[in-house]
């Protein structure tokens, strides 16, 4: 590794490493950032250091802001008795572009997987059905990724929430195998409008 240029190509290879950036496209990210320092390389150092020490993870919900309870849950407005069960934090925000639903979140950090080891124990699970009890919940939408360990995970919380609420899922608009993060908002909202009862 060339010393002049041992700072630039470290940088090149954690953006690398990034979901969606090769090392082709983190060199020209880098590049591109170098060129325009003062206008977005400098503010980008400053707002990642900013969000290293600010962000945390919503402790009712799992979202992801700057305060322990977030905006979402904090809100009023949010409360209406719905739920809406996630994988992921990315799955969340893509509920939220759509702004058609205005229930309250959960995620849960995964999906259930023999494979990977994963069991109720390490997802939010328990978390969940705390809410349930205590957050006048009545509508659990299992809004999880059609793939098999997403319907596995959804399967399972429907047994464990028989009768305590109404449980609804996703309909028409998501594929079988797709992933909430990659539909476009049209599809989510159609999906969300069209749930069913589990």
């Amino acid at each position: 590794m060339n010393n002049s240029t041992r700072d630039i190509d470290a940088l090149i290879e954690m953006m690398s490493k990034l979901p969606g950036l090769g090392p082709r496209s983190a060199r020209r990210a880098v590049l591109h950032l170098i060129r325009k320092r003062a206008l977005q390389l400098t503010p980008l150092a400053d707002l990642m250091q900013t969000v290293a020490v600010t962000a945390r993870e919503c402790v009712r919900c799992g979202n992801i802001g700057t305060t322990d309870v977030c905006d979402i849950c904090l809100s009023n407005k949010r409360a209406t008795g719905e739920i809406c069960v996630v994988e992921d934090v990315a799955d969340l925000w893509a509920m939220e572009r759509t702004n058609v639903f205005k229930g309250r979140y959960h995620v849960l950090g995964g999906t259930l997987s023999a494979l990977d080891s994963v069991g109720p124990e390490d997802l939010r699970i328990p978390m969940l059905e705390s809410r349930i009890e205590n957050e006048g919940i009545t509508e659990v939408i299992l809004a999880v990724s059609a793939t098999i360990d997403g319907q596995t995970t959804a399967h399972y919380i429907a047994d464990q929430l028989e009768g305590r609420v109404k449980l609804t899922t996703l309909a028409q608009g998501v594929p079988i195998g797709g992933e909430l993060d990659y539909l476009d908002d049209g599809t989510i909202s159609a999906a969300l409008n069209a749930r069913k009862e589990i």
